[in-house]
């Protein structure tokens, strides 16, 4: 038997790739990169991985050759134990490096500097001041950063592990509209932030409950952030940066990407010639990072 230098060389690459992907899913941060939805996936792929492994292993020892043949000074066979030529070297590169960065760096969670990248968070100044603007459907996203329009007549948002029957779904809504106190629970964030930002006045007076990392920008009085959410349809190329802009005498002591829990009162404020929902802190305290930082759209079942 010979022992392969190439084919160990190869073993290793992919049961490095093997071990990356399972730690992603047994710590959970696999939900960093992907939507829940297509965790399965990345499961296919560690199925994947676990049989070229296996194979790769058997091809690690071959039996000798006792058949010989004669090559030319030209000859480019590999004979088993070819020497590492440069083009070799640079393809183990680039087959290394994505597990490799992998391994070095954390998965972060998108963040309060990437909400800064796409420009203002809150509307631009508008002529029409008695036109509320509809903040759900104008919300930033790291697609429209990058010119892709994911908000198209022909866009199809693809589904999303945030599963409910048409029945609970208008139950929910139902007990929204009716109750005083307004529950920014994960599962509906993104309804209930359009139907704020849609009709205003309706929920001006109204005790409202949100958790999320402070976002600031320029222009912000000292009191003032936007307490935020990335909703992700399919990835983290079209995440939206949701938020309602908050009023907490402390703010100017708390960091950028602190996460918090907020209790307070949704009013009205001008901010620069537009009418934005502002919600008026009475509890508030920091929180840890959620598990599950991202919120996603609802997708509803036919019964």
């Amino acid at each position: 038997m010979t022992f392969n230098i190439q084919h160990f060389i190869k073993t290793i690459i992919l049961g490095l790739f093997l071990w990356f992907f399972i730690d992603l899913h047994t710590s959970g941060d696999i939900l960093k990169y992907v939507n829940p939805k297509y965790e399965y996936i990345s499961k296919i792929a560690v199925g994947i991985f676990i049989l070229l492994f296996v194979i790769q292993l058997f091809r690690i020892l071959q039996p000798k050759q006792h058949i010989h043949h004669i090559c030319s000074s030209t000859c480019n066979h590999d004979h088993g134990n070819g020497h590492f030529s440069l083009a070799r070297l640079v393809s183990y590169g680039i087959i290394t490096f994505p597990i490799i960065t992998g391994f070095s760096f954390e998965p972060a969670t998108l963040n309060a500097s990437i909400a800064g990248n796409k420009g203002s968070f809150l509307p631009p100044v508008q002529q029409n001041n008695d036109e509320s603007p509809d903040l759900f459907e104008n919300a930033n996203t790291l697609a429209e950063h990058e010119n892709i329009d994911i908000y198209s007549e022909d866009y199809l948002p693809i589904e999303n592990n945030n599963y409910m029957s048409n029945k609970e779904y208008e139950e929910k809504v139902k007990s929204f509209e009716a109750s005083e106190t307004i529950h920014m629970s994960e599962d509906m964030f993104g309804t209930y932030y359009g139907a704020i930002n849609d009709n205003l006045s309706t929920y001006i007076g109204k005790t409202i409950k949100i958790s999320g990392f402070v976002y600031k920008e320029e222009g912000f009085n000292a009191n003032q952030f936007v307490v935020s959410r990335f909703m992700i349809t399919h990835c983290l190329a079209d995440a939206s940066i949701l938020g309602f802009l908050t009023e907490i005498d402390e703010a100017f002591e708390l960091a950028e990407d602190t996460w918090v829990e907020i209790e307070g009162v949704l009013d009205v404020t001008n901010y620069g010639g537009v009418e934005i929902p502002v919600i008026k802190t009475t509890e508030w305290q920091v929180i840890d990072e959620p598990s599950e930082p991202y919120v996603y759209p609802v997708l509803t079942l036919t019964s």
